[in-house]
């Protein structure tokens, strides 16, 4: 991870500051789906050959059919949406760069990278949207001002009615996916630019031959084809936040925002209930920006009994006004 941006992850800062052992600890501090994609059987070859152009077809096809991807859209797959971030304000049009927040952090950090001036004031020539926002879960319009919009739906999966995927039909709006969050395999590295090629430029070119490694060819392109497990997962995903909001409502934590992937709660000290829940070995996400937002993700099915101990644990040693190590946070302007 690049260093001196905010992220969810760190658990073994996690584990230095409050003990325990990895398998000990509840990573509830990113939006990843904790049940994932059964991986398929590979040929051995897809770990001791280059990659093919038939196994890409294959991928790019299934992405197609997943996300109705219009015929005039271009599709390029990339080792993960962080890869396609860094790069796209070299095919974005000179000028300022729009990106409302909080979201997000990694699409400023990228402009900045190449010299490129952000600013949350609109109109600009473009405009970057995380669709689902992250970690408040706004969904947006498409703002029609700028030369090209670039909509992140890394978390879109959960809701595909809401996604702008119709909008590549023409130039000018930029779709990113991301494979990792809805199905699971964030390790895999699997991410789409979806675009008119009037919009996608020179964008596969500069990812260099091979972008995607031969096993997640296979496997991208096996999981896009399966709907019956995408409704299935859905299906959950939205049962099992409903549940996460019960527990957290209950001992005092307001629901405002979020996905299915992940909830944000206002709480009266954020840092404090990080500590409290780390304390049961449940690792959780706060904000510099917000001394109150706390963002949780969703257990493992397996491991909800482990959650439900560590919050009414920590919503306890808070009433009782227990000493707990609190973060420093700052409050956004």
């Amino acid at each position: 991870m690049t260093s001196g941006r905010d992220h969810g992850g760190g658990l073994d800062a996690a584990i230095a500051s409050y003990g325990g052992r990895r398998p000990d600890w509840l990573d509830l501090s990113t939006g990843i789906n904790p049940l994932p994609y059964e991986l398929p059987d590979l040929d051995p070859a897809a770990w001791t050959a280059l990659p093919d152009a038939a196994a890409t077809a294959r991928l790019i096809e299934a992405a197609r059919a997943a996300w109705n991807v219009p015929d005039a859209a271009d599709i390029v797959a990339a080792p993960g949406a962080s890869a396609l971030i860094v790069r796209l304000p070299e095919i974005a049009p000179p000028g300022p760069i729009h990106i409302p927040g909080p979201t997000y952090n990694e699409h400023a950090a990228a402009a900045r990278l190449h010299g490129r001036t952000v600013t949350e004031a609109a109109p600009a020539p473009t405009t970057i949207r995380v669709h689902p926002n992250n970690p408040d879960g706004r969904l947006w319009d498409l703002p029609g001002t700028s030369r090209l919009t670039i909509v992140d739906e890394s978390f879109c999966d959960i809701w595909p009615d809401k996604s702008h995927i119709a909008a590549t039909a023409r130039p000018g709006t930029l779709i990113l996916k991301s494979f990792g969050k809805f199905w699971g395999l964030a390790g895999l590295r699997l991410g789409f630019a979806i675009a008119h090629p009037d919009t996608m430029s020179d964008l596969a070119e500069r990812l260099g031959p091979w972008p995607v490694s031969g096993p997640a060819l296979r496997i991208g392109a096996c999981a896009l084809r399966d709907r019956e497990w995408a409704a299935a997962t859905r299906g959950r995903l939205a049962a099992d936040a409903a549940h996460l909001d019960k527990l957290m409502t209950a001992q005092g934590a307001r629901p405002i925002g979020g996905t299915p992937l992940f909830r944000l709660y206002e709480t009266a000290d954020a840092a404090a209930w990080q500590a409290r829940l780390a304390a049961s070995r449940v690792w959780s996400r706060i904000f510099p920006y917000s001394d109150r937002w706390l963002r949780l993700g969703l257990p493992h099915p397996d491991h909800w009994q482990q959650l439900e101990t560590a919050i009414a644990g920590a919503a306890a040693r808070g009433t009782a006004g227990g000493a707990m190590p609190q973060a420093s946070v700052v409050r956004r302007p």
